[in-house]
């Protein structure tokens, strides 16, 4: 098999909203896996835009998000995904055999200004950097 054709592994974030963590995680997961990993993000009631404080916050070290828009969870989704991490924000999401779950607790940046996303924001590019060493194991 070359790395063509070889699967990559794939990730799904999963928040209610899909409107700041999971869109946070998922632009840092697509930046700094160079595109080895598939990413998606959803939410299962999904606003109707993306937190305005996270874009500025992504913006500021380079990541743009203002073309994003908040999606709603499928089943096909969870399914077509190695890993589903949730944003600690309760939602659940159908479990299946042989898929890895994980359940990030951040604060919400729901209705916080830029300051306060910050830290989250933050917090998100660590767990993702964690993330993409463990999916090596995947590969």
């Amino acid at each position: 098999m070359t790395a063509e054709t070889a699967k990559k592994p794939s990730v799904l974030f999963v928040c209610v909203h899909n409107a700041g963590r999971s869109q946070m995680a998922a632009a840092f997961l697509t930046t700094l896996s160079q595109g080895a990993i598939e990413v998606r993000s959803a939410g299962s009631q999904p606003a109707d835009k993306v937190n305005p404080a996270a874009v500025e916050a992504m913006a500021e070290l380079g990541i743009d998000m203002s073309a994003e828009i908040p999606k709603v969870l499928t089943t096909e989704a969870v399914k077509e995904s190695d890993v589903v991490i949730t944003m600690g924000c309760g939602d659940t999401c159908p479990i299946f055999p042989g898929k890895r779950y994980e359940d990030w607790e951040l604060e919400d940046p729901a209705g916080q200004g830029v300051e306060s996303v910050r830290p989250i924001r933050d917090d998100i590019k660590t767990r993702i950097e964690d993330l993409i060493a463990s999916l090596g194991e995947l590969r």
